[in-house]
């Protein structure tokens, strides 16, 4: 616990930007909220949470790897999780088999990601506390680079999102319909994984990747739950996204419990909440 809070607002906003770690903690977290809140919509939209909590998985071992290799932690999650999108996308979603196809990919997946990740765990002889970072999160050491990789990757996959939101929304609702009338359904698929991989690889930063999947997917679940309006639903997905990460990250400086906790145990409260109205 950094300083005790106060009622004045303005005196603790001043706490929290006071520290430079915490100004670093506020902007990444922001730009991975943002992408989250808007990729999470899409993802409870599209019925692909499990898709998500695979990538989310995939995370731990391409974080190993990385750190094997003596190379960054975060080119091997990133790595991992694009090659993971790419093999769940390019299996493809049937229109005549529903969703088996893609839940049998996913799951293999996600079998074989959790034994590398042992396997790279077991023959790694340093320190275990970086790859422990990966999987609970290290918001608040969060370098000044990192937050410009973070705001490069958020922009890109925000504008890549905004150039195929709505033919997406449209494959999502019903792509049989879409197919019809010449949407790429398939290619707005792997597009769409390859953005959600993107979204893991940042988000890991702010709850880790055994947190990472309630920040992809609680907040567009609840949105859903509030309005069966899109773009409604993905403004306020947006807007839960970023008060769970602002108020998890005050929560964790004024107390001592963790980012991740903070985080999640909002999120999923807002869900309830959600559910019982």
């Amino acid at each position: 616990m950094v300083d005790q809070p106060s009622w004045d607002l303005l005196a603790d906003l001043q706490l929290l930007l006071e520290f430079h770690f915490m100004q670093n903690a506020l902007l990444a977290g922001t730009l991975v909220a943002l992408l989250a809140g808007a990729t999470g919509y899409f993802i409870v939209l599209r019925g692909q949470s499990f898709a998500a909590h695979t990538l989310s998985q995939v995370g731990f071992p391409g974080a190993a790897a990385g750190i094997l290799l003596h190379l960054s932690p975060a080119l091997g999650l990133i790595g991992f999780c694009v090659t993971a999108a790419l093999g769940i996308g390019l299996r493809g979603r049937g229109l005549d088999a529903g969703w088996r196809g893609e839940s049998a990919a996913v799951g293999g997946i996600l079998a074989f990601a959790l034994a590398v990740g042992l396997l790279f765990f077991s023959l790694y002889a340093g320190s275990v506390e970086a790859i422990y970072a990966f999987l609970f999160g290290s918001i608040l050491g969060v370098t000044d680079r990192d937050v410009l990789v973070t705001a490069l990757t958020a922009a890109l996959a925000l504008l890549a999102l905004a150039v195929i939101g709505r033919p997406l929304i449209f494959a999502s609702v019903d792509p049989e319909a879409a197919e019809a009338r010449g949407v790429p359904v398939r290619a707005l698929a792997l597009a769409f994984l390859v953005l959600v991989a993107l979204s893991v690889a940042v988000a890991v930063q702010i709850v880790g990747t055994l947190l990472v999947f309630a920040l992809l997917v609680t907040p567009g679940a609840a949105a859903q739950r509030l309005t069966p309006r899109p773009g409604l639903g993905l403004g306020l997905s947006t807007v839960l996204s970023l008060l769970f990460v602002w108020s998890g990250l005050s929560v964790a400086y004024f107390s001592p419990l963790p980012v991740g906790f903070a985080v999640t145990t909002l999120a999923f409260g807002t869900y309830v909440l959600a559910r019982a109205r």
